[in-house]
């Protein structure tokens, strides 16, 4: 399958969601059928993904229906949607700079385009757009040449002045006199959100419904290597599974992980904080993110608005943060949005995030052969999840690199090779 080509539909048993349905079980009180099958873990599969989450859904699911892989094992030490595709904001763009990044961020853009169609499950994609603003000379420059180099690679990125932003979206302050006055804003039409439930559910019904095994609850412990080094398999809180080929996708915790098959990653793990208003009627239309103050905003479909900013500075597996970020990203947000100050805050969350250092993902195999890698996605995890899922999943199966994950592989910390998109991401990291 070619990098640019739209992964087959899959056909599912079972229940399928339409009005009718919903009418009939509401009349009816019929209960709803489980979404994926809940089986006890078997001695032996083919390929074992550690790892429930969107990336690690997605990667069994296209082992299955595109490589005809289906002898897979999802295991989750949790529940699925309780790590970081439940904790996060729910953005969607492809506008990164570097051609390696926009690359693959644009192959999952077009992927969540047709994903609920593809899935047979409504993952609720809103392409509201996603705006970037410019607060000083070094932005607009900045944000410009993203725009440039987004065109060349054949992307959608857009120009605006302060007016054409502010007719965008209107709640914004672009008043000059503001402490960070908007000089301008890089605008992707196609960008926005999705509902990251969805997103996981979708993704563990259409695998389990190939045959894919998902069990919860079910922490790895350790890797089994043979004689030669290779993996033949885990143990778990769940007992011991066998496997030739491991496929690790654990954000956060991907370092312990590694760790259990003796490699040393290049990755800090960063708690990233969000949180979300009091519900209100329809106010913002979009989704507007800025780096100079380190704050984003969007609106969720129950009318809370949806607010994240940088990372905390110190590094923790703890899935909460320090009261002065949250604090600082609200000022900010109250600084572009005066409207927004009489809200109150309903609750925050705080996820776990891998960062390399040069704050790109590192997709591929591994020096242990059998042993798989998909982590270091820092703040963009969500939003790759779909293309993430299908390169990784089109790596395992044949053993080398997809060519759209090739750049992303562990060598490039030794070759130098980096995709620097610390700075060129235009996000807080």
């Amino acid at each position: 399958m070619s990098d640019r080509q739209t992964p087959a539909r899959a056909s599912f048993p079972g229940a399928t969601f339409s009005v009718w349905s919903l009418l009939r079980r509401t009349l009816t009180a019929e209960p709803w059928p489980a979404q994926w099958r809940s089986p006890d873990p078997q001695p032996a599969y083919d390929v074992i993904i550690v790892g429930g989450g969107g990336h690690g859904l997605a990667t069994a699911h296209y082992l299955a229906a595109e490589h005809g892989i289906r002898k897979v094992a999802v295991l989750e030490k949790g529940w699925i949607g309780g790590g970081n595709t439940g904790r996060n904001t729910t953005i969607i763009r492809s506008n990164y700079l570097w051609d390696e990044s926009a690359a693959l961020y644009e192959h999952a853009l077009k992927l969540w385009e047709t994903l609920s169609q593809a899935l047979g499950y409504n993952v609720m994609y809103s392409a509201r757009g996603v705006m970037m603003l410019a607060h000083d000379e070094h932005d607009v420059r900045s944000l410009k040449r993203h725009v440039h180099a987004n065109r060349l690679n054949g992307i959608d990125n857009e120009w605006l002045s302060p007016a054409q932003a502010q007719a965008f979206c209107p709640p914004l302050d672009i008043s000059p006199n503001a402490r960070h006055p908007v000089l301008g804003a890089a605008l992707q039409r196609r960008g926005g959100v999705a509902r990251h439930d969805a997103v996981a559910w979708a993704y563990a019904r259409a695998a389990s419904a190939q045959g894919v095994d998902i069990i919860e609850s079910c922490e790895v412990t350790a890797i089994r290597r043979g004689r030669n080094g290779a993996v033949t398999g885990v143990e778990t809180t769940r007992g011991p599974i066998a496997a030739p080929r491991i496929g690790v996708v654990a954000a956060g915790h991907t370092s312990v992980l590694m760790d259990m098959a003796g490699m040393r990653m290049p990755l800090e793990s960063f708690p990233l904080q969000a949180l979300v208003s009091e519900p209100v009627k329809p106010v913002m239309p979009c989704v507007v993110m800025s780096n100079t103050v380190h704050a984003y905003v969007s609106q969720s479909d129950k009318g809370e608005l949806v607010i994240g900013g940088g990372t905390d500075i110190y590094p923790s597996y703890a899935q909460r943060g320090a009261l002065h970020v949250s604090a600082h990203t609200l000022e900010a947000i109250c600084e572009l949005f005066p409207r927004f100050r009489r809200l109150r805050m309903l609750r925050s969350w705080g996820g776990i995030v891998d960062v390399t250092p040069d704050r790109s993902p590192i997709v591929g195999p591994t020096p242990v052969p059998g042993l798989f890698v998909n982590c270091g996605w820092g703040t963009g995890g969500f939003k790759a999840t779909p293309g993430s899922g299908h390169v990784f999943a089109a790596t395992i199966a044949a053993g080398t690199p997809h060519p759209l994950a090739a750049p992303f592989g562990l060598d490039r910390f030794r070759t130098g090779r980096l995709i620097d998109e610390a700075a060129a991401a235009a996000v807080a990291h």
